[in-house]
């Protein structure tokens, strides 16, 4: 009868130890439905604010630099926060988002012009840099691995939950009013991430041993976390001995074909369009000669994403990453290329007759959203943590995030510029030719990670 209880309650902490871990990671990633609304806010506004002459008065140029604000502040602010995180702790950065959070959303209340509109996407992009490099790690700290392989894509589904809700929001109210909805998500994160615990990690590595033995006791459940403790804090002094410098990130193979990897993934998956057709993509359904409102298919294109990424994990881990990554993007190629075609037809040759395809646009954009669901909008952050090891990851998460933010400006400012100097296939047939030279490029470039330990993953690379 012992036995029998004693087996009931190792299963009741266990359960319970999934419990808090999840809701952690829940209420944590509230942070990621606040980015995503700012990620996607140009989508549904920058068509209203420049048709808005009467509150606004802002030129479609103008309203642009909102697109490249935001990643460029990102840049900046990624540098200083990776500092924070180390010196004052993974919970109390990332509740420092909700700082920028709300004055971003401030200044969008109280914006008539222009340049008030630039502060707020200042701040937004601060929080970005500071969520990029705190919300994964805070994570990956706090999670066991079997938590963490299934819950870790949270983010990228709460990311893409916040677009698609920014969507659906600016179909119906104006910009103050979506404000005004959206302030209230980042006070209740902060207030929510008040009662969870710092990484016992961080604790640990700061010699805050007492407060690492809180935490585990919170994260797993149950009292005695002697044990437990005792193995983590071996982990960590051995990984502290052998903290990877700059050169080494560089210079050791392993490492070196990872950041190549990284980099790889992140320029091609935006200047395959994931950056530019999410931000865009009100603005793009706005220029089409269609019967039905813009509104429509926005809010269709950003919950097809949300909701297939739902279940996309599943499905790249038994098909392989570098696999499903090659065929979604030579199957994005071939969509975005015949789009090109289409909307060069419609602009350059008159006499050509398209009304017939109308529909096509759309549909493209549907098939985009599909195909890019599994591979391009999730597998280039997935994979941002399985590349490198522990004693480098650091260091190269910054150069990738820095990476992110000046590539996502830069696709951005192409997609505007050849839209307006040569016409909508213009970008389109960039993010086409993107697309088939990132399948071809992947074969070589692109490590497998599926179904691998880091362990194995950093010996493949290595080789």
């Amino acid at each position: 009868m012992a036995l029998i209880m004693r087996q009931g309650s190792v299963k009741g902490d266990q359960e319970e130890k999934v419990r808090v871990q999840i809701l952690a990671i829940i209420i944590a990633c509230l942070s990621a439905i606040t980015y995503g609304l700012l990620l996607a806010w140009t989508s549904p506004f920058m068509v209203k604010i420049t048709n808005d002459k009467t509150n606004y008065n802002i030129t479609e140029d103008e309203a642009s630099w909102l697109t490249y604000i935001s990643p460029i502040a990102m840049v900046v602010a990624s540098t200083i926060f990776s500092y924070l995180s180390d010196k004052i702790g993974r919970k109390t950065t990332l509740m420092l988002t909700s700082i920028p959070h709300c004055i971003s959303w401030i200044c969008t209340i109280v914006s008539t012009n222009i340049y008030v509109f630039y502060v707020s996407r200042i701040f937004s992009g601060i929080a970005d840099g500071c969520l990029l490099v705190t919300l994964p790690v805070y994570i990956g700290e706090i999670a066991v691995p079997r938590i963490r392989g299934v819950w870790g894509n949270l983010v990228g589904v709460c990311t893409f939950f916040g677009v698609f809700l920014i969507n659906v929001i600016g179909s119906q109210c104006s910009v103050n009013v979506t404000a005004y909805v959206c302030l209230p998500l980042p006070i209740v994160f902060v207030v929510a991430m008040c009662f969870l615990p710092e990484t016992p990690y961080w604790c640990i590595m700061h010699g805050k041993d007492e407060r690492a033995k809180d935490s585990l006791r919170t994260l797993r459940g149950i009292q005695d976390v002697d044990g437990i403790f005792t193995k983590l804090k071996e982990e960590i002094d051995q990984q502290m001995k052998e903290k990877g410098t700059w050169r080494d990130l560089v210079m050791q193979p392993a490492n070196r074909r990872g950041l190549i990897a990284g980099v790889f993934l992140r320029v091609s998956q935006l200047f395959g369009g994931a950056g530019a057709l999410m931000t865009f993509t009100q603005y793009i359904f706005a220029g089409l000669k269609i019967d039905v409102p813009s509104e429509i298919p926005t809010i269709v294109f950003s919950g097809i994403c949300f909701t297939l990424l739902i279940f996309t994990g599943n499905v790249i881990e038994r098909v392989g990453k570098k696999k499903c990554y090659i065929i979604t993007c030579f199957l994005n190629a071939i969509v975005q290329i015949l789009e090109a075609v289409y909307f060069y037809y419609e602009s350059e040759a008159p006499d050509v007759d398209v009304a017939g395809l109308k529909w096509f646009p759309i549909a493209g954009m549907v098939l985009y959203a599909v195909f890019s669901s599994f591979g391009s909008l999730v597998i280039p952050t997935v994979m941002l943590g399985e590349l490198y090891s522990t004693s480098i990851k650091a260091k190269a998460v910054c150069v990738l995030i820095i990476t992110f933010g000046l590539v996502f400006s830069a696709s951005n400012f192409a997609f505007y510029y050849l839209n307006t100097r040569v016409g909508m296939y213009g970008p389109f047939l960039l993010f086409g030719i993107t697309n088939i030279v990132s399948s071809l490029l992947s074969f070589n470039l692109m490590p497998e990670t599926a179904g691998k330990t880091l362990e194995e993953i950093q010996v493949s690379l290595g080789k």
